[in-house]
């Protein structure tokens, strides 16, 4: 089975995955990097108006397979 690498950084901190985990397919490691974007939101709300979340996904030879991105942006409402 394939070795999938995740770095993330979550704007204030990138993280290097060293260890990496194998899973079966590159669909599969697509869906827990967007596993990984959710809980990086949940556990990291934007101290501003706007946060962004990045995950890179790369093989065991360092090459870069999938780019995701998410934005989390705070608005108020009219008289809030």
């Amino acid at each position: 089975m394939p070795r999938y690498f995740f770095d993330t950084d979550d704007g204030e901190l990138f993280v290097a995955d060293q260890q990496g985990i194998e899973l079966a397919s590159l669909e599969a490691a697509k869906l827990e990097a967007q596993k990984a974007l959710a809980e990086m939101a949940r556990d990291a709300l934007p101290d501003g108006d706007q946060r962004t979340f990045a995950a890179v996904v790369k093989d065991e030879t360092g090459r870069v397979l999938l780019r995701m991105g998410l934005t989390l942006v705070v608005e108020q409402g009219p008289g809030a």
